[in-house]
């Protein structure tokens, strides 16, 4: 099944952080790395004094279920450092986004995907449209009319000079960057 994972941080070195959770995508047996965005600076959501983060999205082909690729997020943000502290939308040194799951709709109470506010988040979709813009967001719309819809959000790539640490990342797991 192919499932796109959004990854962001803001507490440390960014691009580092996502390496870091990139390599440990590669590294699960029922996970493979099929492409990657850029990386993107943005505004933080929700709780606004805060760092600003980094974020990219990551497709992938997994043999786990969404529900299993779900709890493997979540351990892996803990094994990366993430502490939830009951602020939602707070700092944190890794989020990683079950975004989508093939074409699938799921509605239950531990899973919503497509994700809940996707087409809310252009530090989502300019990464998901950089990766296919004439892709649909299930139940939703295609990609590039939804970013189209949105305002302003203050979401940049990185300079060359910073995306290096994720782009030597992708090199070294065998992606095209």
């Amino acid at each position: 099944m192919k499932a796109w994972i959004g990854l962001g941080s803001n507490i440390g070195d960014g691009p580092e952080e996502l390496s870091r959770a990139l390599e440990a995508m590669a590294g699960h047996p029922g996970i493979r790395l099929r492409g990657q965005s850029s990386l993107y600076d943005s505004e933080p959501w929700g709780e606004a004094q805060q760092p600003d983060f980094t974020n990219a999205v990551v497709v992938i082909d997994t043999r786990l279920t969404a529900e299993g690729l779900l709890k493997w997020l979540l351990t892996t943000e803990r094994r990366l450092g993430r502490k939830r502290h009951g602020q939602r939308w707070g700092p944190r040194v890794i989020d990683l986004d079950l975004l989508m799951y093939e074409d699938q709709i799921i509605e239950t109470p531990e899973l919503m995907v497509p994700h809940p506010r996707i087409r809310q988040r252009a530090f989502v979709l300019l990464p998901l449209a950089e990766l296919n813009e004439r892709m649909a967001v299930p139940g939703q719309g295609m990609v590039r009319e939804l970013l189209d819809q949105l305002p302003e959000q203050g979401v940049k790539k990185l300079a060359p000079n910073r995306q290096k640490p994720w782009l030597s990342c992708g090199r070294r797991l065998g992606l095209d960057c």
